[in-house]
């Protein structure tokens, strides 16, 4: 783990993203292929994404989203909404953090993987009476 992330501050910087999404209750899969930024503000680290969406014979998107990054107690990483309220944690001391997030009534699972950083994934899996999708991100460096 010499070359994992140790500290919040590690992931600040540029990132290419690309992401797979498949969404199993549409039975239809599609990609995002976009940037973040992770920049440092008064609290830690502000997550900026951007990216093009684009399904199969449908027009592309522009979507968008920030997540505020916070310093946790023992190597987490806090993270929350733009809004302030809280989404989940992760701790830096495992190669392959695990979080969850209940927003009632849909269930979302997140496993990062840092083992091969400073590339870095994270696998969304989310399942609800509406929702049954998976979104793989992977990031690297722009």
């Amino acid at each position: 783990m010499s070359n994992a992330p140790r500290d919040l501050y590690d992931f600040e910087g540029n990132w290419t993203l690309e992401r797979k999404i498949e969404d199993r209750l549409a039975g239809r899969s599609g990609q995002l292929i976009g940037s973040v930024a992770l920049s440092r503000d008064d609290e830690g680290l502000v997550f900026r994404e951007t990216g093009e969406m684009t399904f199969p014979g449908q027009p592309p998107l522009t979507a968008s989203r920030v997540y505020l990054w916070r310093r946790g107690r023992g190597g987490a990483v806090n993270v929350f909404f733009e809004n302030g309220a809280p989404f989940h944690d992760f701790t830096l001391a495992r190669t392959m953090p695990e979080a969850s997030h209940f927003c009632d009534p849909d269930m979302y699972n997140v496993t990062y993987n840092l083992t091969r950083w400073p590339m870095w994934t994270s696998d969304w899996r989310v399942v609800g009476p509406r929702k049954n999708y998976r979104l793989l991100s992977s990031y690297s460096r722009s």
